[in-house]
């Protein structure tokens, strides 16, 4: 029930539920009390175009992702995980397993094994049955893209039924305490890795922050202001300014309740 809820509950909270919400607000009053509803209206107008503007939904994304800037000298540790959220499951029409952005995350864990980071991969996700992911886990399709990048199936462990990021951490920890491994590299979305370092830390597992998929950098948002172009398209509202700032919304409301239950 927690994870329906938290899936739910947040829709009227992020931009377009809350502007749906406004706006079914102004159909309600639109005959009775004009001026309340235009004011529903405005408020709804203000909700869309104010995250799809470039610098506000950068600079949000930007909170998140600087807080783990990656560096060259990773350590040698004893496994790297590498977190879900990344894939579509082969179903048809697809021909196999689909990519999504977040897929750095596998790419990025597959280069560190080859570097000779740890000599194991964690992947950890599963799938969710009301989503209609009667499929494989994600920790499946994770690991047949992994083996395709080179990393041999004696090298990977598969955590197949974590649900969120706390699950993950609870579940990668049996796996380190069943193997005594210690030190971990963790790898995931750098808007999720401050959330989700918490999260490993709380259940004592030492976790060094391994970052991937940026989606903005701080002199890309100078770059796009040093123009009278840049300027012009920043104001202009964009769907996917409007995703960005969704997920990094989501990310914070996520902080907020694992911090509540905690769990971080």
């Amino acid at each position: 029930m927690f994870l329906f809820l938290s899936k739910l509950l947040p829709l009227f909270v992020y931009p377009i539920g809350l502007a749906c919400l406004l706006l079914i607000g102004a159909l309600f009053t639109l005959w009775k009390r004009p001026r309340l509803s235009a004011i529903f209206i405005l408020l709804a107008l203000l909700v869309i175009l104010i995250p799809s503007n470039g610098q506000v939904a950068g600079r949000l994304l930007y909170s998140l992702e600087s807080q783990h800037i990656p560096t060259a000298d990773l350590p040698t540790v004893d496994a790297i995980v590498v977190l879900g959220g990344a894939t579509r499951p082969q179903k048809e029409p697809r021909p196999w397993i689909d990519l999504m952005e977040e897929s750095d995350r596998i790419v990025h864990g597959a280069r560190l094994y080859q570097q000779g980071k740890a000599p194991f991969l964690i992947l950890s996700g599963g799938r969710i049955d009301w989503e209609g992911h009667n499929s494989a886990s994600e920790s499946a399709d994770m690991a047949a893209i992994a083996q395709a990048l080179g990393v041999p199936s004696s090298a990977i462990l598969q955590d197949p039924t974590s649900l969120n990021t706390y699950e993950n951490a609870v579940n990668v920890k049996q796996i380190l305490q069943q193997r005594n491994f210690n030190r971990v590299l963790l790898v995931t979305s750098a808007m999720h890795m401050p959330r989700s370092l918490a999260i490993f830390q709380k259940q004592g597992i030492d976790a060094i922050p391994a970052p991937t998929d940026f989606l903005v950098g701080e002199s890309e948002l100078q770059d796009s202001l040093k123009t009278l172009e840049g300027k012009l398209l920043n104001l202009l509202p964009e769907a996917g300014n409007l995703y960005h700032f969704t997920r990094a919304l989501k990310e914070y409301i996520g902080i907020g309740v694992y911090r509540l239950r905690g769990w971080l």
